[in-house]
């Protein structure tokens, strides 16, 4: 450890993150998921990147790379193959865990897109209260999960928020270390539960 200490204290600084540049997906078929994210979202197709060959391994992959522009300038992606195949989905993570929120500038905003994605035949869930921020839920063409969100937490709030963070997470990281003793030992089988409920109003659906 000590040795691990000396030689990142000679590293640079972290370096300041601005914003997220992009995230990027497997898409089924690029026009299908332009017209989705451009027609029907209303995100500006931006950027086209083709090549035969992926630049960061060299594999031989041909790819249709396309961006849809947001308005701080970051980007989300896809990757057509050319196979009309879409990402499988993870075997053994729920569907909902998996997702992209967008931020919109309010809650008339939300719901004007919610009945703007109904009306496109998009099913939608929500509007969801998560008391810091409204939320909507739907899947686009290609499987990935999106949410559209209404900030009403004001900065200083989030700022409170951030002042229990690191020692909540370090209470759950405390306990689940535990928790792999006690699987280990065979003393249980569950999944760790959190700490706390910040959400007791929510019960299962039928």
């Amino acid at each position: 450890m000590a040795a691990v200490l000396e030689a990142t204290s000679a590293l640079p600084a972290a370096v300041p993150v601005h914003q997220l540049h992009h995230v990027a997906y497997r898409a089924r078929d690029a026009e299908e998921t332009r017209h989705f994210y451009e027609d029907i979202l209303g995100l500006p197709l931006f950027h086209i990147i083709q090549s035969d060959h992926v630049p960061s391994t060299g594999e031989y992959c041909p790819y249709t790379h396309f961006f849809f522009r947001l308005q701080d300038g970051s980007f989300i992606a896809f990757f057509d193959l050319g196979n009309d195949e879409a990402a499988l989905p993870s075997s053994n993570t729920p569907a909902w865990v998996n997702h992209i929120s967008f931020r919109v500038d309010s809650q008339q905003a939300l719901r004007d897109m919610k009945a703007r994605l109904e009306a496109h035949g998009v099913k939608v869930l929500g509007i969801t209260d998560h008391h810091i921020f409204h939320s909507i839920y739907f899947f686009d063409p290609n499987g990935v999960r999106l949410e559209l969100t209404a900030q009403l937490a004001d900065e200083f709030q989030m700022l409170q928020e951030s002042k229990t963070a690191h020692a909540r997470l370090a209470e759950w990281t405390e306990r689940k270390k535990q928790w792999r003793q006690d699987r280990a030992s065979g003393k249980t089988s569950e999944a760790l539960k959190p700490q706390q409920n910040d959400r007791p109003e929510v019960v299962a659906r039928p």
